[in-house]
């Protein structure tokens, strides 16, 4: 092989830092990646991929982990016999694994460039409640009685829809609408408030393996190798229309996971479907009920003089059923525990190195997004 060949992975590596760098100390470079650049990803390669059925990205990620698993596996069996091999079998074996383990640097070497581009250079971006000025992007403290109103409030229209659907024998909402669809039509809508959201959308898709990432309570996977909203097929009805949302509002730059919460929310809750705004509002009620509790000094008697969480809603707040639990459990290879501590550790130490401190906490972040954005609605 030519030795500036031998550069190119070293090359993308190294514009790959050089990108993440510039983006670290220069915010405004984020910015203006993010509203002029990225979306064009969506609108020319989101477009190629959004044309096949199923989740391009996520059989990308089983091939690459393929294709180290073979060039480790290579490399072992080949140290192991090499003894016993002829001497011009052991040399074409030998230029073997060197031209494919040059195949895994160059792909190695595209993937840092993709996620760079893709994903690291959307967390420097600016904060949504300072680029949309959201509650004037004051960064105002708020306290007890925002809180209390936003939460009471959350929850009593949780409590008004919970009687409105259809529902099978077992209690489980049924629900004939298109969601993807209705995702897509919803994020549009939400486009006029947020210039960024203006633009394509591909439907989103059903994660082949979704009982796998159920062991690893994932609802939804944004896959920068592809441009893809993906979601998990075996989760309760409840969660898919705010997921979807959530989803598809990385694809238009909102990487941080409060923030893709919130725009998911906002999207949801606007729209004419029942089941969108159900879910919309109890995807945040539990992180509104926590800080609500933690805001009255966990005072049983003052939380009961507020509107109470119905039955219903909280029967309806769950990431799976119990038959479907089931069945996940089952055809599980590994333990679900040690899967979901796998990658919980794997996500929190990603948004960590990417500047999100508080990691996987960063989620519940969203209820300060939303207390901004009803300041001067509620209060």
């Amino acid at each position: 092989m030519k030795k500036w060949k031998r550069l190119v992975p070293l090359g993308l590596v190294l514009v790959a830092a050089l990108l993440n760098m510039v983006s670290r100390i220069w915010q405004k470079f984020s910015d203006f990646y993010v509203d002029n650049i990225f979306p064009l990803w969506v609108e020319t390669y989101g477009r190629i991929t959004g044309l096949f059925p199923f989740s391009v990205g996520e059989w990308m990620l089983y091939i690459g982990v393929l294709l180290v698993f073979f060039l480790a596996a290579g490399g072992v069996v080949f140290l192991c016999i090499r003894c016993i091999l002829p001497e011009g079998i052991k040399k074409r074996c030998r230029n073997c694994l060197k031209k494919y383990a040059w195949f895994c640097c160059y792909v190695f070497g595209i993937v840092c460039v993709i996620m760079t581009l893709n994903c690291f250079l959307l967390y420097q971006v600016s904060p949504i409640a300072e680029r949309y000025q959201i509650g004037e992007g004051s960064g105002r403290n708020f306290g007890v009685e925002e809180v209390t109103l936003l939460r009471d409030y959350v929850v009593e229209q949780a409590n008004a829809l919970a009687p409105v659907f259809d529902r099978d024998e077992s209690g489980y909402i049924i629900c004939g609408i298109d969601m993807k669809e209705e995702a897509r039509a919803a994020m549009r809508q939400l486009s006029d408030e947020f210039d960024n959201l203006k633009g394509y959308y591909p439907r989103p898709k059903g994660l082949a393996l979704s009982g796998f990432y159920s062991q690893q309570y994932i609802m939804g996977y944004y896959f920068p190798f592809s441009m893809e909203a993906n979601y998990n097929r075996q989760m309760y009805i409840t969660n898919m229309p705010v997921t979807m949302c959530h989803e598809l509002s990385h694809l238009k730059g909102f990487i941080l996971e409060d923030e893709a919460n919130f725009i998911g929310y906002l999207a949801c809750v606007s729209s004419e479907e029942a089941l969108f705004r159900y879910s919309a509002y109890l995807s945040v009620i539990g992180y509104l009920d926590r800080d609500f509790i933690k805001a009255i000094g966990e005072d049983e008697e003052v939380y009961r003089r507020h509107p109470q969480i119905s039955w219903q809603v909280a029967a309806d707040k769950k990431f799976l059923t119990d038959e479907t639990w089931e069945k996940v459990e089952e055809r599980a290879v590994l333990p679900t525990e040690t899967v979901k501590q796998a990658t919980d550790a794997f996500l929190d130490t990603t948004l960590t190195l990417n500047g999100v401190e508080d990691g996987v906490v960063s989620y519940s972040r969203v209820v300060n997004l939303l207390l901004c954005y009803y300041d001067g609605k509620l209060w």
